[in-house]
């Protein structure tokens, strides 16, 4: 029984020993990774022209017989020694610049965003394209607003940009959207929402029937308008709505400004769109995916793919994956939910 006793005193001790080292190098790790912020970045490039290539000879191998397989890899080597004599004889071929933006509430994928675009703007010419992949139902105007700025850029160099939307471009998705020369939606993707919200609940009658007061002090009449704990007043609120419409105004400004074609007034209401019916009250100017597009600019153009990728420190990453389970758990419920109001 000593000896047990022992043994297990001799385990509780190592253990102890072995999380304090643990703890200590997790420290060390996040400051190294709090100094390191801002400057591991590095900007990835894949040229998809390649990837497509990969698909179609996987198929053609598999499909084709032996004699034909070999006559159109004849075919395709010719086509090849072609163009590359044309490269040294001066043709350069356009090219296209792929980016994606997968939008939250914070439109937080703008800190990649503005270093691509830094990249691409300079090598790209006007004879050369970006094309956008955006999905995004919207968020934060001022968010948004930054984002959709980072796309003015490349209108203002004069660089061709084509916006496609396979699922959604809604609110500030479409503000950025709507700085494309071209706008590409699929059929039942959701498009629209020109519009702005904002919403907060208000506690102040739960704590006077606890006898809880909360004050707030303010310099500035209305530098609070609505508080949460707070007694609203209807001067508040009047001036609250008096802001919404004010940032509704620029929101329709901003879009009739790179849409002109647009009846503001008529699709400025809020409600959102399927491609098909957007494509009817101009908000896009064609049905097509960002796959069928794509496909067809790497037959004529080289097609490379950009991607600003930040090397996260650990308390990022383990924040990220917390923040994808409640995502996911969310997702699910809100699905659940959804199936007992929509059918298909």
């Amino acid at each position: 029984m000593e000896f047990l006793a022992d043994y297990a005193g001799f385990l509780a001790r190592t253990f102890t020993v072995l999380v304090a080292v643990v703890v200590i190098l997790v420290v060390i790790a996040a400051l190294r990774g709090r100094g390191r912020r801002g400057g591991s970045g590095h900007l990835e490039v894949h040229k998809l022209n390649d990837f497509y290539k990969e698909l179609r000879e996987r198929l053609q191998h598999s499909v084709l017989e032996k004699d034909k397989l070999k006559s159109l890899r004849k075919s395709e080597a010719k086509a090849a020694k072609n163009a590359k004599k044309a490269k040294k004889g001066g043709e350069q071929k356009n090219r296209v610049y792929v980016l994606d933006f997968d939008g939250d509430i914070k439109a937080s994928a703008t800190e990649q965003l503005r270093h691509e675009v830094t990249a691409l703007l300079s090598l790209a010419t006007p004879r050369d394209e970006v094309v956008l992949r955006l999905e995004s139902g919207g968020g934060m105007v001022h968010g948004y607003g930054l984002a959709a700025s980072q796309l003015a850029r490349i209108r203002q160099a004069g660089v061709p940009l084509t916006v496609c939307v396979d699922k959604v471009a809604a609110s500030g998705g479409y503000m950025m959207a709507c700085i494309g020369e071209r706008i590409l939606s699929a059929p039942f993707a959701i498009l629209g929402s020109i519009g702005v919200v904002a919403q907060l609940p208000n506690v102040h009658r739960l704590l006077k029937k606890h006898d809880i007061d909360f004050e707030v002090l303010t310099a500035g009449e209305y530098k609070r308008t609505l508080t949460v704990f707070g007694e609203n007043t209807d001067k508040g609120r009047e001036k609250f709505q008096e802001d919404l419409e004010t940032t509704h105004e620029l929101f329709k400004r901003f879009v009739v400004h790179y849409r002109p074609q647009l009846a503001i007034d008529e699709i400025a209401t809020g409600e959102v769109w399927l491609g098909q019916a957007a494509l009817g009250k101009k908000l896009v100017d064609e049905l097509k995916t960002s796959d069928e597009y794509l496909a067809e600019r790497a037959r004529e153009a080289d097609v490379y793919q950009l991607s600003y990728v930040q090397k996260k420190s650990i308390q990022e990453r383990f924040g990220v994956g917390v923040s994808s389970v409640i995502d996911r758990v969310l997702v699910t419920w809100w699905e659940r939910l959804g199936r007992s109001r929509f059918w298909q």
